[in-house]
C-alpha cells in the first residue's frame, strides 16, 4: 500500500489553510516551510482543491518537532502504507518514512500531513536519487512572511506520481518558471527519471 492508498484508507481531513499552519507553528523554533500542491499555487495564483495541507520539516528536527507538539497533538507515522502513533514508537521516525500525521486527539478529524526532507545546513538532496542536491537556501521562497519549497523542485517531487493533481499543477507552473529553474528541474529529471514525459516539455 502506498502512501496515497493509506490516505483513503485511513483519512478523514479537516481543511485547513496556510492561515492555519502559520498558526500551528507559532512559537515553535525550528525550520519549517510549506510545500505540496500548496506551494504550486502559491507561485501561480491558480486555486485548485486540497485534499490536505503539507507542512514541511527538515528531518533532522524530527525531535525538536515531537518535543514541541507531542502534549497538542496526536502524531503517527505514516511509513510505506502502514500507519503507526509515534508515541512510544522504538527508535523514533524509520529513515524510510516521509510523513507524519497530525491530529487533536484519537477521536478527531486528521489535520495536517507533515512532510520530513533530507534538508539541513549542508543542503538538501533528492532521496529517491541522491545526485540530485541544493544548497538548503535554494529550495524555499517566501511569500507574504511564509516560506514555501520552491516550485520546480516541487514539481521534483510530483514527477514520479503523475496524478491528475500533478500534472494540473504543472501545467499551471510551467509557464511561470524561469529559464534557470526549467533548466535545473529538466536536468533533474533526466537525472533521476529518464524518459520522464515532462523533460521535453520543459526544453
Amino acid at each position: 500500500m502506498d502512501h496515497d492508498e493509506s490516505f483513503r484508507l485511513h483519512g478523514r481531513w479537516l481543511s485547513r489553510t496556510v492561515a492555519d499552519v502559520v498558526e500551528l507553528f507559532r512559537g515553535y523554533s525550528g525550520q519549517w516551510w510549506i510545500a505540496g500542491g500548496w506551494a504550486i499555487e502559491a507561485f501561480t495564483n491558480i486555486a485548485r482543491p486540497h485534499s490536505d495541507i503539507d507542512p514541511s520539516i527538515p528531518r533532522s528536527d524530527t525531535s525538536l518537532f515531537r518535543a514541541h507538539f507531542h502534549e497538542r497533538y496526536d502524531i503517527w507515522v505514516a511509513d510505506q502504507g502502514s500507519l503507526r502513533p509515534l508515541e512510544g514508537l522504538s527508535g523514533g521516525v524509520p529513515l524510510s518514512c516521509n510523513n507524519l500525521w497530525l491530529r487533536a486527539s484519537q477521536s478527531k478529524l486528521w489535520e495536517y500531513d507533515l512532510l520530513l526532507m533530507d534538508a539541513g545546513p549542508a543542503g538538501w538532496f533528492y532521496k529517491r536519487d541522491p545526485r540530485v542536491r541544493l544548497p538548503f537556501d535554494q529550495i524555499l521562497w517566501t511569500k507574504d512572511g511564509v516560506r514555501y519549497l520552491r516550485p520546480e523542485v516541487q514539481l521534483l517531487f510530483k514527477a514520479p506520481g503523475l496524478r491528475r493533481q500533478d500534472q494540473l499543477d504543472f501545467d499551471a507552473a510551467l509557464p511561470l518558471l524561469d529559464a534557470p529553474a526549467r533548466h535545473w528541474l529538466r536536468t533533474a529529471l533526466q537525472t533521476a527519471h529518464p524518459e520522464h514525459p515532462w523533460a521535453n516539455a520543459l526544453s
